[in-house]
Formats: structure tokens, C-alpha cells, sequence
């Protein structure tokens, strides 16, 4: 895949140490147009699957080929728009696989994909998997988790410090594939980037195992290929009981 100037990527995606499988997945894509890359920018996206051995695999492989396939092929709308019609077709794909497929039933997948054009980010999300975005040496988290933890501090049940130990804060409230409807979040006006800011999208398996300073601090110093090894040695010296997937876009 071809990288045009303007960012340094990176991704990594490792089993961990206690899985056998990897049912996270992790993309990039950018038009191999030229004409067509001020249109559609950059695309990442990070998925983390749930439903079993095969089916938390095949349902993060539909969301990240979905979105991709949408994104890539529709040319009315703006990037929002896109990624949220990708979003809708994941969902769809996902449940019809599940009727092809009733072993599988119960698969879906969180996601986070980010459109990156120029200096202005568009990003939707669904579950817990995580964007961060690094100023400085400040990190600002972006995205909200669709999670059972995530509604008891948005109702004021339990502090965001106290979210991020609590033994149940996996449990997930929404997922592409589960449910009849798929609602993400997705802001109506892009976040305007600056050179040097660092974007950092991952599953759980990483962020359930370093906080947000730790992962502010991994980024200091370092290209994006360093940050992503050292952020995922730091989850597997720490157990790395799940899936630990990180990707990571410096804007220059």
C-alpha cells in the first residue's frame, strides 16, 4: 500500500500471550488515485471481533473489507457520511454472515475508523476500542466506550479513574452485528489536527493494560513503528491476556 507524504504510519497487531488466535484486525487505505486522494484522504480502521474462535475473526475481516469497500466507492457525501455508511454495510454483512453461517451466531466486532484529509480528522466508532489523539505532551481519548462501565461513569455511578480497573468494563452495550440497529458515534464536525500530533487507535488488549499517561508517554520520542512495539512489549510483559492491536498515524 502506497503512503503519500503527510503522515508516518504505523500498526502492529500481536495474540498475545493467552490467546491462540487473533481476532483483531487493522487496516489502511488511500486512494492509489491521485486525482481522487484530496477527495477521500487516508482511511484506518482497528476492529476487534468477538464470537468464538472463527467467528470473532470473520466478523472483524466483513467490518474492515466493508467500510474499506464503501468508503473507497461512493463519491456523494463527505467523509462522515462515508464512514458511517460503512459502518451500516459491516453491520448488515456481519449479521447476514451469521444467518449463512448459524455456528456463528452471536459474532460481531467494536470498531474505530478514522478519515484523515489534510489537516482534518472525521472518525466513527461502535464498542471499545479506543482513539487517542497525542499533542505535546498532553492525550486527549476521543472516543467514548460502548460498554456497561461506560454507561455507569456517564450516569455518575462510578468515577472514569475507578472505569478503568472495574473487573467488568469489557462488557460490551453495542458491537457491529449485534442488535437490530447500529448507532455510532460520529461527531458532525471534523477535529482540526496540527503537525506533530499523534493519532493512536487500538483494542482493548492494549488499553486495558496501559492507561492513558502510559500511552501518552510511549509516544515521546519515538517514530510511529517504536511507539507501536513498545506499546504492545508493554502489554505482554504486563500478561497480555487478549488481543493487543495498535496503529498509529504522525501528522507531519
Amino acid at each position: 500500500m502506497r503512503v503519500r507524504p503527510g503522515i508516518e504510519l504505523a500498526g502492529l497487531s500481536d495474540v498475545g500471550c493467552q490467546r491462540e488466535n487473533n481476532e483483531d484486525r487493522y487496516s489502511y487505505w488511500e486512494a492509489a488515485d491521485d486525482q481522487q486522494f484530496p477527495l477521500k484522504g487516508r482511511l484506518a480502521i482497528v476492529a476487534d471481533g468477538m464470537g468464538g474462535y472463527e467467528g470473532g475473526q470473520e466478523a472483524s475481516r466483513i467490518a474492515v473489507e466493508a467500510i474499506e469497500e464503501l468508503y473507497a466507492n461512493t463519491f456523494t457525501g463527505d467523509p462522515r457520511s462515508w464512514l458511517l455508511a460503512g459502518f451500516q454495510a459491516a453491520h448488515n454483512r456481519i449479521q447476514e454472515y451469521a444467518v449463512k453461517y448459524p455456528d456463528l451466531h452471536g459474532m460481531g466486532t467494536t470498531c474505530t475508523a478514522i478519515a484523515l484529509l489534510d489537516h482534518l480528522l472525521y472518525y466513527a466508532h461502535v464498542g471499545d476500542s479506543r482513539l487517542y489523539l497525542v499533542r505535546d505532551s498532553s492525550i486527549a481519548r476521543l472516543t467514548h466506550d460502548h460498554s456497561y462501565v461506560g454507561r455507569l461513569v456517564a450516569n455518575g455511578v462510578i468515577r472514569a479513574e475507578e472505569a478503568e480497573s472495574h473487573p467488568q468494563r469489557h462488557i460490551l452495550t453495542a458491537a457491529l452485528g449485534a442488535g437490530n440497529t447500529v448507532t455510532p458515534d460520529s461527531p458532525e464536525q471534523p477535529v482540526s489536527l496540527q503537525s506533530g500530533d499523534v493519532l493512536v487507535l487500538c483494542t482493548d488488549g492494549l488499553w486495558g493494560l496501559l492507561n492513558d499517561q502510559e500511552i501518552q508517554g510511549a509516544v515521546t520520542g519515538k517514530t510511529s513503528d517504536e511507539i507501536c512495539h513498545a506499546l504492545v512489549e508493554t502489554a505482554k510483559k504486563r500478561g497480555g491476556p487478549d488481543n493487543i492491536t495498535v496503529q498509529v498515524l504522525r501528522v507531519n
